[in-house]
Parts: C-alpha cells; structure tokens; sequence
C-alpha cells in the first residue's frame, strides 16, 4: 500500500494543493463522505464519454460512473442538447411543467407502477417513502437489512455497516446507529434483520404483531459489493408482508436502470413501493417515489407531506424522459450486459491464472470482486473480505489510469452505454499487469463506516 499511496502522490500534486485548500473549510476536503480517499482525494477537472480527466490531467477510463449515476456515460450527446435545448426556457418555474406528466406515465409503465412523485435525491425518496408508508399502514416500525444503506437520514442509518462488536447475534440483529446524532428513539423504530435468510426475517417480523409498516430493501444489495439473492429469498418476501400486512419498499435508486425495469423486472416481484434516483435521469439530481394503486392517495396539503422547490424541475425532467426513452433503451442495455459478461468473465480468468484468492459477483451491468475464498452473501460475509487488497486493487488499477469501480470493497463497476469492447480489454489488461501483487491467503480486513 505504502508503495501504492506514493505512486498516487507523484501523480496528484494538485489534487493534494486542491485538498489543502478545500480541507480548510469542508470536513476532510469533500461534500461526501464516500469522496474522501487516502491520503488525499483527487479532484475532477472535466469528463466525456466513458473517460474523465483529474486536476493533474491524469486520463482515467471510468467503471465507477459516479457510483451508478450515469449508465449513460459523461456527457451523452443526446442528454447534453436537450439540456441545452431547455435551458434557453427556464431551468425551474415554481410551478408544473406541461411536459411532466408524460414522464410520470414513462415511470409508470416502465416499472409497473400507478402512481409516482418525483423529489430530488435517493434519500429524500428513502426518506419520504418511509413516512407514507407508515401513514399508508398506521404502524411504526420499519424494517432494513443488515448492511443495506438507504440514505442518510435518521429513519435509515441504522445497521448500515456495523461492526461485530456492534451488531448484535446474526439471526437478530441489533438496531445499532450508524454514528453520532442519531436519537435511540428513532434507530428504535427500525427492525435490523440477515439478508438472505428468509427464516430469520420471519421469525423477526412475526415478533411485532400488526406494527410493522414496510420492508425496505434493494432488489440486489450494492453497498455491501454486489450480492444476488437466494431464488426463494424475495418471493418468500413478498408473501410475508402479504401475510402480515406490511408494504414492501424496493429501494431501486441504483437498480432501477441498471435493468430494463429495474431490479424488480430482473427478480420477477412486484413491490408495493419503489424508490427511483442515479441513472433514471444520468447525471441531473432526480428521484421518484412510485406505488401501487392508493397508497399515494394520502398525499397533500394537511395529509401526508412531500414537498420541494426542485421537485420535477424541467431540466430533471428532461434529463429523465431522455435517458430512459433515448439512451437506456432495451437494446442498449443488453449491449451493456453483454459487455458486462466480458468483464467478469476476464476477471475470473486473470484470478485464476494468476492464482488470486477472489470472488466475482456480477449481473446485468455491474459486478464486483470480493477478495475472499467464499461467496458474500450477507453483511457477515462481507465482513470476511479482505479490505486492504480491496484497497491495494483499487489504486494499483488508479495508478494505471482505470478507476475499476465504485471506491472500496463494498461498491461494484458500472458498464455504461458509451463503454465499448476496447475499453473493457483495456480495463482486463490493466488486472492483468497487477494480478500478481494481489495473491496471498484471504484476511478479514477493517471494513470502514464509510456514510
């Protein structure tokens, strides 16, 4: 690592100018936590196409494509003339645009939703959800996997990476704060339950009779890598909040593009609720909340709140009606997933040719590599993999000019629309070259709180 840090060094001086300026008046230099890297950030100068330049002008072939947010790539064409286009009549009105209900009924028919509303973020999406399902339901609790992270408001930031001193017995998880701040008397509301173990949840569930108002969950977990589920797991689901009367909220602020119709499309069950946000308008701030028949009738004035000056601003909603119409059509994702397979698939190859401990886990347009001789299933197996050669792999490739995938060993690759075959033999050829320095037995790393 020390190796490493100094190659990076050598090659960032003004990204580390650029820290100690920004360091004096941000918290460790950056606006997001998941920003900050050892010893220093670097800093973004420009981006186009599945490449983007540092302050230093250092090239990079970009996998992470701002953790998911862009499964078009920097800067689409397309996306970019139409911004352009409507940029020359208002950026925001205060009031509806005539064009958004056409891009609700996208929203609608393509994720087999009735009714949606737009916000701004994934959190405020999270976060809203959650209210109108306990207003929809009149129950408290709410419960999240262990190691899910749903955004960072206080409802959520509950077992979101805990330590194991921390998280309580495996088939019951404790409700155990993401950090400072967080009021017991909220983290308490929120059930912590293993993803993956169907009978577990069950078990946890039935011991609060009538009182639970929504299972939240992202149809593939990608802040702990990239973890499929078991067959049964989202089925057996969707029968048990039926049977006890909860709703079922898919997080889908990362999947929701990265399938055609989204992760609930990919596992064939259908949510009461769906959080939409990243690629469903690549690159401009947008979300959705969107639902089955009624649940989104209690919203309005003196009823459930949801508001915002920048909800279903015309340039979100450009940005959306564009990608999801234009860009991530049906044929260009299965080119995107065609070229996924490749990655991985190399990835496979370089490992065992050069005898590295890893497993690959990957599916439609993402992947990652767990560097670990067992499959991650669920927070406690992550927390088997080795981080340091997490780390290691993902600065050597850095070094290399190819950033791999998202920062860390709990993030995963994007293959966007404007990846092509060429980029991907490049990105193989850079684990290639060092493959070899990423051997050696697996090692349960510090995995660290990272939100």
């Amino acid at each position: 690592m020390a190796a490493a840090y100094a190659a990076y060094q050598r090659r960032t001086p003004r990204s580390r100018a650029l820290w100690e300026r920004a360091r004096k008046h941000a918290p460790l230099g950056v606006h997001s936590n998941y920003r900050y890297l050892e010893p220093y950030p670097f800093y973004v100068r420009r981006a186009k196409g599945t490449r983007l330049w540092d302050a230093d002008e250092n090239e990079f072939l970009d996998f992470n494509m701002a953790f998911g947010s862009l499964q078009s790539g920097h800067a689409h064409p397309r996306l970019v003339a139409a911004l352009q286009r409507q940029l020359e009549d208002g950026s925001i009105y205060g009031y509806e645009w005539d064009e958004t209900p056409s891009v609700a009924e996208t929203i609608c028919r393509r994720y087999s939703m009735d009714q949606v509303r737009f916000s701004t973020t994934g959190l405020e999406a999270t976060h809203h959800a959650i209210r109108m399902a306990r207003a929809f339901t009149k129950r408290t609790h709410v419960l999240k996997f262990e190691g899910g992270y749903h955004g960072s408001h206080d409802s959520l930031l509950v077992g979101v990476k805990p330590p194991l001193e921390a998280a309580g017995p495996p088939l019951r998880p404790r409700s155990a704060p993401a950090g400072p701040g967080l009021l017991a008397e909220v983290t308490s509301r929120t059930i912590v339950a293993p993803f993956n173990n169907l009978a577990a949840v069950r078990d946890i569930v039935r011991a609060y009779p009538n009182d639970v108002a929504a299972i939240i969950v992202e149809p593939i977990p990608m802040n702990m890598g990239f973890i499929l589920p078991d067959p049964d797991f989202f089925p057996g689901l969707r029968a048990l909040c039926d049977e006890v009367g909860a709703l079922l909220i898919f997080d889908e602020v990362k999947t929701g593009a990265k399938y055609l119709h989204g992760g609930a499309g990919r596992l064939g069950v259908t949510p009461d609720m769906m959080t939409l946000g990243k690629s469903i308008a690549c690159g401009i701030p947008l979300s959705a909340i969107a639902a089955r028949p009624g649940i989104l009738d209690q919203v309005g004035p003196r009823k459930v709140a949801h508001a915002g000056t920048y909800n279903s601003n015309p340039l979100a909603m450009t940005a959306c009606r564009v990608s999801l119409e234009e860009i991530l059509t049906e044929e260009a994702l299965q080119r995107c997933s065609q070229l996924n397979e490749k990655l991985a698939r190399g990835y496979r190859e370089i490992f065992d040719d050069a005898h590295v401990i890893a497993r690959v886990a990957a599916d439609g347009v993402s992947g990652t590599v767990f560097f670990s001789d067992h499959d991650v299933r669920d927070w406690r197996t992550f927390l088997t993999v080795d981080g340091e050669r997490s780390m290691l792999y993902y600065y050597l490739c850095l070094n290399q000019g190819v950033i791999p995938s998202g920062t860390g060993p709990d993030e995963q690759w994007t293959v966007s629309v404007q990846h092509t075959d060429a980029d991907v033999d490049h990105h193989l050829e850079v684990l290639r070259s060092i493959a070899p320095q990423l051997t050696g037995a697996p090692r349960a790393g510090e995995i660290e709180e990272s939100v």
